[in-house]
């Protein structure tokens, strides 16, 4: 929304910037930048939720990536400094999980897509079969929608540079209601049929449907990177040791010491002990049990780092976090 006539302008101007091109010229002119181009994006500034001191502190200070971050500090951040930001589609009912900016990183105009990383309440009437709020790193009907879009928009324009912490597409019954899966596959068409460069870049997770749409796969001009530390599978740690893996972690379980000791005792103890035996061994297994699942998701994740994924050529390159800036520019080349 403009506020008068004069940002009416500038906002058609900004568009013009990032949108048009010059008769008989082949590309999007370069925008002018003092920004340079190896800036660390580490030292910029941190705001919002998470308790993060600075950008660097979202890779050096969450290991284990799980720690729920703001997402548009660090497009800020990744961005020329001197470049105006245009948001897409920004108040676009239940859209609140995907952030498309139109901007300039290098000089050079682009699309930039942020999925955000933190839970976000949800606004207005909630229906019984939906999650309660957006949970980070997760697409929604409306946020797949809002990518679709931008990708479309971009397509013979400019290039796009996607920064991913992305867990998969959300399988709540309100979601399938909603065409989830019509609009993920949405997300698949537009990157093959997209014209350019499309970036992608890890961050923090990469997991499930997201990584099916945004593979290398289904465009040879997407170049896929990840920030040291990331993750990426077809399948989260958590959700393989419950799904996929159940039989091992049931194994685990019962082949335990504690576990064993307890079903022996069990076993041996008269009739009128049983009833206090029974109800303990119940709460030790499933203690266990969960001990085992968490155990296996571990495994699950060491295994399935963006370094397996760069061996198995899913990822292009696995880069240091202060050098996120300028390979993207370098990727856009």
């Amino acid at each position: 929304l403009a506020r008068d006539l004069k940002h009416a302008f500038e906002l058609l101007a900004h568009h013009h910037d990032v949108a048009t091109l010059v008769p008989g010229e082949a590309t999007l002119r370069r925008r002018a930048t003092s920004d340079p181009a190896h800036r660390d994006v580490c030292a910029a500034p941190y705001y919002g939720d998470g308790g993060f001191v600075n950008v660097g502190e979202i890779f050096t200070a969450n290991p284990e990536r799980k720690r729920p971050f703001s997402m548009r500090p660090l497009m800020h951040a990744v961005v020329d400094r001197d470049a105006p930001r245009l948001e897409k589609f920004a108040d676009l009912r239940h859209g609140d999980t995907a952030i498309t900016w139109d901007t300039h990183l290098g000089g050079k105009a682009i699309t930039l897509i942020g999925i955000e990383s933190k839970p976000t309440p949800r606004r207005g009437w909630i229906p019984g079969d939906g999650p309660d709020t957006w949970s980070g790193g997760t697409l929604f009907p409306a946020s797949s929608k809002k990518i679709a879009r931008a990708l479309r928009a971009a397509s013979g324009r400019r290039p796009v540079v996607v920064l991913a912490n992305l867990s998969g597409f959300d399988g709540s019954p309100e979601s399938m209601r909603r065409m989830q899966l019509e609009y993920g596959a949405e997300i698949g068409r537009a990157v093959v049929e997209f014209e350019g460069r499309i970036v992608f870049c890890v961050v923090a997770r990469y997991h499930g449907g997201a990584y099916v749409v945004f593979s290398k796969a289904l465009n040879e001009n997407l170049v896929s990177l990840a920030v040291e530390g990331s993750y990426a599978s077809v399948i989260g740690g958590a959700p393989a040791a419950t799904v996929v893996f159940p039989r091992e972690v049931l194994a685990r379980t019962n082949d335990d010491p504690r576990v064993t000791a307890s079903r022996l005792a069990l076993e041996a103890a008269p009739q009128d002990d049983r009833p206090r035996l029974r109800e303990q061994f119940a709460r030790l297994r499933a203690t266990v049990h969960a001990e085992k699942q968490a155990e296996l998701a571990r495994e699950f994740d060491a295994v399935h780092s963006v370094a397996r994924a760069k061996a198995v050529g899913s990822l292009d390159d696995v880069i240091a976090p202060q050098e996120l800036r300028p390979r993207l520019i370098a990727a856009l080349s």
